[in-house]
């Protein structure tokens, strides 16, 4: 400990951590303990990264590691030279990370080896795909926390299954909804469409993909970019497109289609202002499924698993595969929104951060 309160330091990376960090800071506030902000890079530039600071009224990063793009290895290396270099000089009380990107399991690994403790927002989540890379962070990160912080019961078991002790488990709630609830007065669905360039008055989708089992390989791009085109015969699709496998989807014709509109990513607000005046989203994005079921959007999900069984389950949530897609956006068009707003899972009720931060100061004997 470096002063008279113990240090917590959160480290973040990408844009799904930012939401998720947002309100446990916020609650962390009101606790005696010093907190320090850590922004790996990993995702970096406007669209993706600072934007979400200003939106979401985060402090600016005490630290910013800078390391950008690059391969699994080269990206989690550099994190974890950094992280280590940071730690030393620091020494925190405590680490937390949040969700399954690189940043996440790079810091996990540091704070193991040097012996600090460590809390995982978003434990125990598992697709049971190892294809995916980020399986392996979840199983890596929940393997070496100390804290496994949990948003639903599922997750709770998956835990149990892998041996880990009860004590070190704790039912949280989901933080990424304390954020979405703390918005909802700003969603404006009309202002979202008229920026991107769509009438709001006639029904469009939004779709977001960038998973590597969607846009890696050229014969899934193909036949993504043939089930899209066959979606947007029927409606228009919006598409705020991820950097990752823009260049493949391009080459693959993914914008030669008059009803596919393209648009640079967006910031929270204006995504989900966007998201909550679509007919549909379609996505291969974890946090989507959880923000769709709370905003009562009805949600395809283009993956042949989900990590978030219980947006299925208790919410709006539907797998789809490619081939099939066409045929499941015309069953919503036709159905309309069905689901019911108040059938969210337990705890996803906007008070997850201050759970969290109770968790928290109880570890540090506050």
């Amino acid at each position: 400990m470096t002063g008279a309160q113990p240090l917590v330091v959160h480290v973040t990376g990408a844009r799904p951590n930012f939401p998720k960090a947002a309100p446990v800071i916020a609650a962390l506030e009101r606790h005696p303990l010093r907190q320090l902000l850590v922004h790996t890079g990993q995702h970096y530039g406007d669209r993706m990264s600072e934007v979400f600071f200003r939106e979401l009224g985060l402090p600016a990063p005490d630290v910013n590691l800078g390391v950008g793009s690059g391969t699994h290895a080269t990206q989690t290396a550099a994190i974890m030279v950094g992280l280590e270099e940071l730690f030393v000089a620091e020494r925190p009380d405590l680490v937390m990370v949040y969700g399954d990107v690189n940043s996440t399991a790079a810091a996990a690994l540091v704070a193991a080896k040097m012996g600090v403790a460590l809390a995982h927002v978003e434990a125990g989540l598992r697709s049971f795909d190892w294809t995916m890379p980020e399986e392996i962070n979840r199983v890596v990160t929940d393997r070496l926390a100390d804290l496994l912080l949990v948003t639903s019961a599922d997750a709770v078991a998956h835990l149990g299954n892998e041996g880990v002790h009860p004590d070190r488990i704790h039912l949280v709630g989901n933080p990424m909804i304390d954020t979405l609830m703390r918005h909802l007065g700003a969603l404006d669905a009309t202002a979202a469409a008229a920026q991107v360039g769509v009438d709001p008055s006639e029904p469009y989708l939004v779709a977001t993909l960038h998973r590597p089992g969607n846009v890696d390989d050229p014969a899934d791009v193909a036949e993504l970019v043939q089930a899209v085109h066959a979606t947007a015969d029927q409606v228009r699709v919006v598409v705020p497109l991820h950097p990752r496998g823009r260049e493949r989807l391009a080459r693959a014709g993914f914008m030669d289609h008059d009803r596919v509109l393209v648009v640079p990513p967006l910031g929270y607000v204006e995504f989900l202002g966007l998201v909550t005046g679509s007919a549909a989203v379609v996505t291969d994005s974890g946090g989507v499924q959880e923000e769709t079921t709370v905003l009562g959007v009805p949600c395809l999900t283009l993956r042949p698993n989900t990590e978030r069984p219980v947006t299925i389950t208790h919410g709006t949530n539907q797998l789809v595969t490619r081939p099939d897609l066409p045929a499941a956006v015309a069953r919503v068009l036709a159905e309309g929104r069905r689901a019911d707003p108040d059938r969210v899972p337990p705890l996803w009720d906007g008070h997850a951060g201050p759970r969290i931060a109770a968790v928290v100061a109880r570890h540090l004997g506050l």
